[in-house]
């Protein structure tokens, strides 16, 4: 068994849903939403909607939208 190690880095203005985790070493990028109840695994990149067992990419937030 590999041990997974470092910090779990977390961007400006991200949204984390309830019951969720992160593994150690997990970077977060700004602005991205973590749905409820996921497990997340990987690096998620800014603007991104994450969700599911192991998280997985939904689509991107529409940057010109908040804009406004």
């Amino acid at each position: 068994i590999i041990a997974k190690i470092g910090d779990v880095i977390i961007g400006d203005a991200v949204w984390i849903g309830a019951n969720v985790v992160v593994t150690p070493g997990v970077k977060i990028g700004e602005n991205s939403i973590v749905g409820a109840n996921s497990v997340v695994t990987k690096d998620v990149p800014e603007f991104a909607i994450v969700g599911g067992i192991p998280a997985k990419l939904i689509r991107y937030k529409n940057i010109q939208s908040e804009a406004r």
